[in-house]
């Protein structure tokens, strides 16, 4: 497995102290254009994007609205300072207005990524505009931040396309303070107009995987440029770091943080009741009561989580176990499936079930993405096993064997719920996705061999246990796992074995789930070093302009 090397010309940076931050490094005025192949290509392709744009989406209500955002036709309101707002209101009588930070996240995994550092920016007084390039990024957006929204603090599209006259469109109507980019998606022009508009571009919780790498390399002279555009690069990990330098970063611009994957992303939206009825319930089944008071223990364990009050913890999983009626089952989860993935998984569940004493166990299936969901509940069926579905308004009852929840905006009730949490992406070549958030309420991880996009994570939550991955070598049980063959190379044996371990002794779970939300609580940190690094950068060119 990849290993997350520690040991680099950045080390020394690792702390993130805004100490080391070199202020001269983000004086530069210079201007880095792509080259003129970029800009033809670009040309060229912007009415093909448009094609696909409209093959993709003329179906759905906000098609038009899309086309207008992605084309700078039509953008809404910025956002505005609001009385109603305590906290926005005693910054704006202090003179304070922190002005307007545009984020870019590509899609849901970056938008749930960089939650927690927009919710800090909007506690400190920043107006946001944020950007999705993705439909499920938009609408994760639009849930995650809908009061924000609503309040106007926050202003939402989909990211402009890279077209130099509609980036000049966008940049004029949102008059940004500064720019992030979340992980690694950029765009040659944005970042060559934010320079001419002397506006800094910060690339957070950047991250660079040794592919992604090869393939910017074979667009070297794009990639120079966008690197030498950035004013400042906050890298998750020193591998990331070191192949941003390859591409043309100077070290004076990097900053090595570590990941925001580890803060704990506090839900906004809660369980909808209005889809599950008490009559439609079987007596062991979920109750419209129990869904309610069920989200209010995910809130509940989330704070108990940042106090680090790992038995509070606990006692609120027996809780929510108690409120979902799977007493005395185990329970465990496959989230955030991909296509490939969950006829692998709906395999092991009925080899469980053939065990004796595994006979009574419980999948919860959580696809990663909404237009999958009749896709997955036909291949339940195919499975002959028993299915019921969290969108037909059917509870978990004792003939359940599979629970559909397609659902949205409820994954991290279905991952406080179970005894294990199998986390999607993994088992086929998609990079993996957030292991923390199990980890952080006290649930053990398992993932397939494909983690390159959280691999620094992977190795943290397996060193204590709370995470396992075939093969992996920093993986230390937190006790002996006695059912698992030592001799087994195979990665899908080694997987259900360890599956079957730890739905087998529940004891040991509990061990390896405090573990892993030991180590979350331990690396809350990141989010302010982050923080403190994009407000030393707006800081110095405020200075600057007034200078």
């Amino acid at each position: 497995m990849p290993s997350s090397d520690t040991s680099s010309d950045y080390s020394s940076q690792a702390t993130g102290s805004v100490d080391s931050v070199n202020s001269t490094s983000f004086m530069r005025h210079a201007v880095y254009k792509p080259p003129a192949y970029y800009q033809l290509a670009i040309g060229l392709l912007k009415p093909l994007y448009r094609l696909q744009v409209w093959r993709r989406s003329h179906k759905r209500e906000n098609y038009q609205q899309e086309v207008e955002q992605r084309f700078g036709k039509n953008y809404p309101s910025v956002p505005v300072t609001s009385a109603n707002d305590t906290v926005i209101a005693a910054i704006a009588q202090s003179n304070a207005d922190k002005g307007i930070i545009w984020c870019h996240a590509v899609s849901l995994g970056e938008t749930n990524t960089v939650a927690p550092l927009l919710d800090k920016l909007l506690a400190e007084g920043y107006r946001i505009w944020l950007t999705n390039t993705t439909q499920t990024g938009f609408a994760r957006g639009a849930s995650r931040f809908a009061d924000d929204i609503a309040q106007g603090r926050m202003s939402h599209s989909y990211v402009p396309v890279d077209s130099p006259a509609v980036i000049e469109q966008f940049l004029d109507h949102v008059k940004p303070t500064v720019a992030l980019f979340v992980e690694t998606e950029l765009w040659a022009n944005i970042l060559t107009k934010l320079s001419e508009y002397r506006i800094p571009s910060i690339l957070v919780n950047g991250r660079l995987s040794a592919s992604s790498f090869k393939s910017y390399q074979k667009i070297n002279a794009v990639s120079s440029s966008m690197m030498k555009n950035l004013t400042l690069i906050i890298a998750q990990d020193n591998d990331s770091a070191k192949r941003f330098r390859q591409l043309g970063a100077d070290s004076a611009q990097i900053r090595v943080a570590g990941s925001l994957k580890w803060v704990i992303n506090t839900p906004k939206t809660s369980i909808s009741t209005t889809n599950v009825s008490k009559s439609s319930a079987p007596t062991s089944s979920i109750s419209q009561a129990n869904l309610l008071d069920s989200d209010e223990v995910v809130a509940e364990m989330k704070v108990s989580n940042a106090a680090g009050e790992r038995s509070e913890i606990l006692d609120q999983k027996v809780k929510l176990v108690n409120d979902f009626g799977v007493i005395n089952r185990p329970v465990w989860v496959a989230a955030s499936t991909h296509s490939g993935e969950e006829e692998t998984v709906l395999s092991w569940q009925k080899q469980l079930l053939s065990n004796p004493a595994l006979a009574n166990t419980l999948l919860i299936i959580v696809p990663r993405h909404p237009e999958r969901f009749d896709e997955v509940a036909v291949l339940i069926e195919k499975s002959e096993l028993t299915m019921t579905r969290r969108s037909a308004n059917e509870g978990i009852n004792l003939e359940t064997q599979v629970y559909l929840a397609d659902s949205m905006g409820e994954l991290m009730t279905w991952y406080a719920l179970a005894d294990v949490a199998l986390v999607g992406g993994s088992l086929v070549d998609v990079g993996g996705h957030n292991p923390v958030e199990p980890a952080s309420v006290a649930t053990p991880v398992i993932m397939g061999g494909y983690t390159q996009s959280c691999q620094v994570v992977v190795d943290k939550l397996s060193e204590v246990g709370a995470l396992y991955q075939p093969n992996n070598t920093f993986y230390r049980p937190t006790a002996s796992d006695g059912l698992i063959d030592a001799s087994e190379s195979n990665d899908a044996v080694l997987i259900y074995q360890q599956l079957v371990s730890w739905l087998s002794n529940l004891e040991l779970t509990k061990q390896a789930g405090q573990a892993g939300e030991q180590m979350t609580v331990q690396q809350q940190a990141v989010l302010t070093r982050q923080f403190t690094m994009i407000e030393d950068v707006i800081e110095q060119y405020a200075k600057q302009e007034i200078l």
